[in-house]
């Protein structure tokens, strides 16, 4: 069976890995909230919302 290319339209991402050989950047959640409770990411061009919940957990949702 032949292995299916990607369409044009669809977007390929390298893993995070193999775009640097430096050690990931590291942020404290307290510096990256400030204060806040929740935190909006953008990532090719789609917004995030990163939240801390009353037990102190985070969650990542689109």
């Amino acid at each position: 069976m032949a292995e299916q290319q990607p369409e044009h339209s669809q977007k390929v991402h390298k893993p995070a890995e193999q775009e640097s050989s430096e050690p990931p950047r590291v942020l404290s959640a307290k510096a990256l909230f400030a204060g806040r409770r929740e935190v909006c990411i953008e990532h090719d061009g789609e917004r995030y919302v990163l939240r801390i919940t009353r037990r102190g957990k985070l969650i990542l949702q689109k």
